[in-house]
């Protein structure tokens, strides 16, 4: 078992989760219920798209299980104007974000045709992100203090004006502080995290894209995790689907001896990158790796030369390339016309 060790007697069994080991726990309606601006998002007009921006549901100490009723609906795109947007992380060969870059440096194709950009920014943007940590049983001990510990360098190290969801991943998917939670708060809940319970990482990944995937600019899910999926209601097909239809980075750090291969798959997909930690030393200076490329992105739009016909469900991918050698592209690979 990837947690190390089996379920104890008084714990809930896999299939009485759905009401309460298997729940995000997100703010009730009212006050802080979800809403945001959608049209600041990429899009196209009458159509709806899975890629960049749009609205935030934000999180409190006031707590509801997500069940199918509850569950918010994947964020879409709605917009009268007919661009895509597309963020890109561009490192040289040590990983390093690479500055500086103008739109004639940049070439997009939608599959395989390129495409003319008609909106290019480059520095930062607005960032949520969601901090997903392992805190099953088998992170007990020198483990999960390595991963605390990383975790405050990774919350010190974003921007004041940076949005963070602190989420612990056991037998439930909980969050510790919501995005408005200050960041001393933030930290604190970080220091009080202790072991329990199995390793529901799909259950995770899915929640934790949940909280972040409204939110404007960009969004991005750091997960840290030290093994293979137990007990979660949700396959990971169903992962890579949900990742699939958002608009979130995703960064997987795999921690120990092996690393599932979802996390490629999902770095691959999203356009985040995927780690492995073997020995769990020098995850603090990969966190802060993290940070430092999530701010210095760019920002590229284009109105796509083939329209897209709402509601086919059609799926449009993107290639993102820079006309510079030495250097390598992340961006997400595609969309959704809704």
């Amino acid at each position: 078992m990837s947690s190390g060790i089996p379920m104890l007697p008084n714990m809930m069994t896999p299939r009485s989760r759905r009401s309460g080991l298997h729940s995000l726990l997100r703010r009730s309606r009212g006050e802080g219920e979800c809403r945001g601006n959608r049209d600041d998002s990429i899009t196209l007009r009458g159509t709806r798209l899975i890629a960049t921006a749009a609205a935030f549901c934000v999180l409190s100490t006031d707590f509801v299980p997500v069940t199918a009723a509850t569950r918010p609906a994947p964020s879409q795109f709605t917009s009268t104007v007919n661009l895509v947007e597309v963020y890109a992380s561009v490192v040289d060969s040590k990983g390093q974000p690479v500055r500086g870059l103008r739109v004639e440096d940049f070439e997009v194709l939608e599959d395989g045709e390129p495409q003319k950009m008609t909106t290019f920014t480059a520095g930062d943007f607005p960032l949520t992100v969601a901090l997903a940590l392992d805190a099953s049983f088998s992170m007990a001990g020198k483990p999960l203090t390595i991963v605390k510990g990383a975790a405050r360098g990774f919350l010190t190290a974003l921007r004041p004006a940076d949005q963070a969801v602190v989420i612990a991943v056991g037998s439930q998917v909980a969050v510790l502080a919501h995005a408005q939670t200050p960041r001393a708060e933030q930290l604190a809940a970080v220091d009080a995290l202790s072991a329990w319970g199995t390793t529901a990482l799909h259950d995770a990944i899915i929640a934790a894209i949940e909280t972040v995937d409204g939110a404007r600019g960009r969004r991005a899910l750091v997960i840290l995790s030290d093994g293979d999926d137990r007990y979660s209601e949700a396959s990971a097909a169903d992962a890579l689907a949900r990742a699939r239809r958002s608009n979130v980075m995703v960064y997987p750090i795999a921690l120990g001896k092996t690393r599932p291969p979802l996390f490629a798959e999902l770095a691959t997909l999203t356009g985040g990158r995927s780690f492995h930690a073997k020995e769990l030393e020098g995850l603090d200076q990969t966190l802060r790796n993290i940070a430092e490329q999530l701010r210095e992105q760019y920002l590229v739009g284009y109105s796509p030369t083939r329209t897209p016909v709402s509601g086919s469900n059609e799926w449009r991918s993107i290639s993102v390339r820079v006309k510079k050698p030495g250097v390598s592209v992340r961006a997400r690979d595609g969309y959704y016309v809704r």
